[in-house]
């Protein structure tokens, strides 16, 4: 059953709303997936806190076209078209990579990906895959801020072990 245009428009205003929440967009190609193997791989992106959907190719560019700043990935929107929506840059990409590893296939393939305002193109899964994650970050900046307040107070820890042993000893020199 075709859209009327007002559900045409809603569904526009609806992935409007959900691209300005979002901060990152994998689109992807799902062509040749069964529906037990689409079953499969939505569960694995929502167990990543990842919506995964397929999106028809017009709603989705005037979507993008509304808010602007997409013009990249406009190529990307031809054929079977399934958007991986997420908060967190690397979670659709390693989604993705497993799947791909685990199911010994190239479905779903990666058509582009918008993250907080950078586009990358289809080759580029490795690299979104391996991004770190906030928190993995935020845990390496606090190790590295932590890091030389450890050594500072080994170091005094060190110093006071080494001069109460060298006050030992001249007390047993003085003794003798």
């Amino acid at each position: 059953m075709a859209m009327t245009k007002t559900q045409k428009a809603a569904t526009v205003d609806q992935l409007v709303e959900k691209l300005e929440q979002t901060p990152t967009l994998y689109i992807t190609n799902y062509s040749g997936l069964t529906v037990a193997q689409a079953s499969e791989l939505r569960g694995a992106f929502r167990k990543a806190g990842v919506e995964y959907t397929v999106i028809k190719n017009t709603m989705l560019r005037l979507a993008m076209e509304r808010i602007g700043g997409y013009d990249e990935l406009f190529d990307a929107l031809h054929g079977p078209t399934a958007v991986a929506f997420g908060a967190e840059p690397s979670a659709p990409g390693r989604v993705i990579k497993k799947y791909l590893a685990d199911k010994k296939t190239e479905i779903p393939a990666l058509k582009g990906a918008y993250i907080e305002g950078a586009v990358y193109h289809a080759d580029a899964l490795e690299v979104l895959a391996s991004l770190k994650s906030k928190d993995e970050l935020l845990g390496e900046i606090i190790t590295l801020l932590q890091s030389p307040i450890t050594n500072v107070v080994g170091a005094l820890q060190a110093q006071g072990g080494n001069l109460v042993g060298a006050i030992k000893t001249i007390a047993e020199k003085a003794k003798a």
